[in-house]
């Protein structure tokens, strides 16, 4: 007979449109082979409107949803103050839906808090077994910004708002019974007090099915670059606007026959004023078939200059073969050579350089792309990371269960 599980998540794990999602939907599924899940999860934005296709192929057992519209704004930034703890976790509760969780938790042999800011969910004194999944170290995306020119008020409010992010997930994870998070992530929870014996790891992977594709071939490919990203997230859109106006233009003057592709839907004013006035650069929106753009472009780019945890838009072109040029934020977390599976570079100069020697040197495009899939062959597939993390759930199930894990349950819950 299966455990039950409880599984609560802060926003509906589909349609499978950025990293998170693919990687919780994933996770439900794999965990619904040896569990009976309910599913916990807040409606915000669209959500509502996908709710009947999700259900169609959720693995899932049983669904709790409640609708949750908590914008992004000063007011509710404010209120996020005055009851202690970080914007996002204000923006994904709901006092129903928590009720709700109180009243069946006890019934359950295991919970799952997926991201940090579903911790008000788990009542304080829980007797269930709490495991944290730790998807990134938000307070990274938060510092970055913070540190990138502009508005100093904003700059201001998001330094604050990541060592709100930051202390939140230490504690979190200092109160679960086993945490998984990222090499990179674990190491700072285990800075902050964390118990390393209860870390596992894990990783945000791409689609590792590209690894039985035909390798990609140089001479069917033209002088294009390519980009593959939700543009409705800021982190992409920031990057892409810096890329455009200060990488593009050394780029063109070399080659005055390149172009640049960018799939992704979500564009803004800024992007499509970007773009407005460059003909060689083409706004794709969302494409079905991705492998009919891997083909014909020789580089993809992913400029990012803030964000946190490992980049799904970059190992999905690891897995293809295709050379990826990116910055050190966008190959945080991945266990590279930099120049050997991907080109790592921060200044326009360099990330101009960089994208040059793929698209004019035929020895090294071979020589990465065959690099790069090799890499995630070898580390970064979804079957061996859910082994790992089965064998590290199922070990909760064979000791007792820590007496402190409950009293720092109680003090988060204090804040």
């Amino acid at each position: 007979m299966k455990k039950s599980l409880l599984f609560i998540t802060p926003e509906l794990p589909y349609p499978l449109q950025s990293g998170g999602k693919v990687k919780t939907f994933r996770l439900l599924a794999s965990l619904a082979e040896r569990y009976e899940i309910t599913l916990v999860c807040p409606l915000k934005l669209e959500d509502s409107k996908h709710l009947e296709a999700f259900h169609a192929v959720s693995p899932c057992s049983k669904h709790l949803h409640e609708a949750v519209n908590v914008p992004r704004s000063a007011k509710n930034l404010l209120l996020s103050y005055l009851r202690r703890w970080p914007l996002n976790v204000q923006r994904s509760f709901s006092a129903a839906l928590q009720q709700r969780v109180a009243e069946i938790v006890e019934s359950y042999d295991l919970a799952v808090l997926d991201h940090y800011e579903i911790y008000p969910y788990i009542p304080a004194n829980t007797s269930v077994p709490v495991v944290y999944h730790a998807h990134n170290a938000y307070y990274r995306l938060w510092q970055r910004y913070a540190e990138l020119p502009g508005n100093p008020i904003l700059r201001l409010a998001a330094a604050m708002e990541s060592y709100r992010v930051r202390r939140c997930e230490t504690r979190v994870a200092r109160c679960a019974q086993l945490t998984f998070a990222a090499p990179n992530d674990a190491a700072e929870l285990i800075a902050g007090g964390v118990d390393e014996r209860l870390i596992r790891d894990t990783y945000h992977l791409g689609d590792d099915s590209q690894l039985a594709l035909p390798e990609l071939r140089w001479g069917s490919t033209g002088k294009r670059l390519m980009y593959v990203g939700f543009l409705g997230w800021e982190a992409n859109a920031e990057g892409l606007l810096w890329f455009i106006a200060s990488v593009w233009p050394l780029l063109a003057r070399r080659h005055p026959d390149l172009t640049f592709e960018i799939v992704g839907k979500g564009a803004d004013e800024r992007l499509l004023a970007a773009v407005k006035d460059v003909p060689r650069i083409k706004l794709l929106g969302f494409v079905e078939n991705l492998e009919d753009v891997y083909s014909r472009s020789r580089v993809s780019v992913a400029p990012l200059r803030f964000g946190s945890g490992m980049k799904v838009k970059v190992l999905d072109a690891m897995a293809r073969g295709m050379p990826t040029v990116t910055t050190a934020v966008g190959a945080e977390g991945i266990a590279i050579t930099r120049g050997e599976q991907l080109a790592v570079a921060d200044s326009p100069e360099d990330f101009a350089a960089a994208v040059d020697l793929l698209l004019t040197d035929q020895s090294s495009w071979e020589q990465m792309s065959v690099a790069a899939r090799r890499l995630i062959s070898d580390r970064y597939t979804w079957d061996s990371l859910f082994a790992a993390m089965h064998c590290a759930l199922g070990s909760l199930f064979e000791r007792p269960r820590h007496s402190e894990q409950l009293v720092a349950y109680r003090g988060l819950h204090a804040r």
